[in-house]
């Protein structure tokens, strides 16, 4: 019996490689004759860098970079030898990056992910894919692009500081110091993006994920006001409004500055790691596929990496199972992805805390009873 294994990482406890060991030995322990495909995968979040390395054999450039509130970052961008660059948001301007009392949804800026994005540039990369996920930002993506050479300035012609709530006194936006070679259009961009909200609204990046990067009822008014401040200036520029567009509204409203300044192609971001990572070649080598993330919930069923992956495996005609540190999914939704079965990693009463500390061994386990039920039928 042959076993792909396709995890995304488990936030706050194990990448997606640690997750792919810890499934292997429950396998091992059930099945010790299987054979065990491995391929780690993100959706555009935090580890995309690291698969597409995996998959591709990028080398890992390493750069020192402003974090979300100014703070000096290490952070690292992949580059294959066929000079295409890999980025991803979470590196230099995630959430993680950021202690939960330090939060300040109003100040975080994307900068660091647009120095990250300066380099691949300098260094001569053609093509260009970054990943959005993971954002500590609400600052529609104006930290990356000045980064890159715009200026956002205020009726008196200054720059406005980092942060989304300083859009509201947007007056100008200036691009003649726009980096050269995305002038030239002699660089392709593609963002790797997990969901479909537009810019602003109730269904826009504020109101949606402001919250969870600090932001206060009140905070989240200001900035979503401020974003489509900041829309309607740029639509003035351009002539062309993208505030609507599904996942403008991601990492904050970086989708949209990429999309609207850079003429950026949005893509679904677990879809362009499975095709980097050769997925359906492998999937087509096994007998099943396991998959693993933090929860499988209402976000999974919007396209997460478990409906990515169960979508290619259906593809294939290989059957899935799930894991997660819940499973809040009935059996229809299960259906509806195309899950075989889920099985939830905790086995007794536990705190998050817990679980978290305890994933390795909790995820070794719940693989070694799902496949013991495969193998001892």
């Amino acid at each position: 019996m042959t076993f792909l294994l396709a995890p995304d990482s488990l936030k706050g406890s194990l990448t997606a490689v640690q997750a792919c060991d810890s499934l292997a030995r429950g396998i091992r322990a059930a099945a010790p004759s299987a054979e065990i495909l491995m391929v780690p995968l993100a959706d555009g979040g935090e580890g995309t860098v690291e698969a597409i390395a995996l998959a591709t054999g990028a080398t890992l450039q390493g750069a020192m970079v402003r974090g979300p509130l100014g703070v000096a970052t290490p952070a690292v961008w992949g580059r294959t030898p066929g000079n295409r660059a890999f980025l991803e948001l979470a590196a230099a301007s995630g959430l993680t990056l950021v202690a939960d009392s330090d939060r300040d949804a109003l100040r975080a800026s994307t900068y660091g992910t647009g120095q990250l994005m300066r380099a691949a540039l300098d260094a001569g990369c053609v093509e260009i894919s970054i990943g959005i996920g993971g954002s500590a930002t609400t600052d529609g993506g104006t930290g990356l692009l000045a980064a890159l050479g715009l200026k956002f300035l205020d009726s008196n012609g200054q720059e406005l500081p980092p942060g989304g709530a300083a859009l509201r006194r947007l007056a100008r936006i200036d691009d003649d110091t726009l980096h050269p070679r995305l002038k030239d259009g002699s660089v392709t961009l593609r963002v790797l993006c997990d969901v479909t909200n537009p810019l602003c609204g109730q269904h826009g990046a504020a109101h949606i994920y402001g919250p969870q990067k600090g932001a206060s009822p009140e905070d989240v008014l200001t900035l979503d006001s401020a974003l489509a401040h900041y829309a309607q200036v740029t639509a003035a520029r351009l002539g062309h409004d993208h505030s609507g567009l599904p996942g403008a509204g991601a990492a904050g409203g970086t989708g949209f500055g990429l999309v609207a300044w850079l003429g950026a192609e949005l893509v679904p971001g677990i879809q362009a790691v499975l095709e980097i990572a050769n997925f359906d070649a492998l999937c087509r080598r096994a007998d099943w596929v396991l998959t693993a993330e933090g929860a499988l919930d209402a976000q999974t069923l919007q396209g997460k990496t478990i409906a990515g992956v169960a979508a290619a495996a259906k593809r294939c005609g290989v059957p899935v199972i799930a894991f997660g540190g819940a499973v809040k999914l009935t059996g229809a939704e299960l259906d509806e992805l195309g899950l075989v079965s889920a099985f939830a990693l905790a086995n007794a009463p536990l705190s998050l805390d817990q679980c978290i500390a305890n994933a390795d061994s909790l995820l070794s386990t719940a693989a070694e009873r799902a496949v013991r039920l495969l193998v001892k039928r």
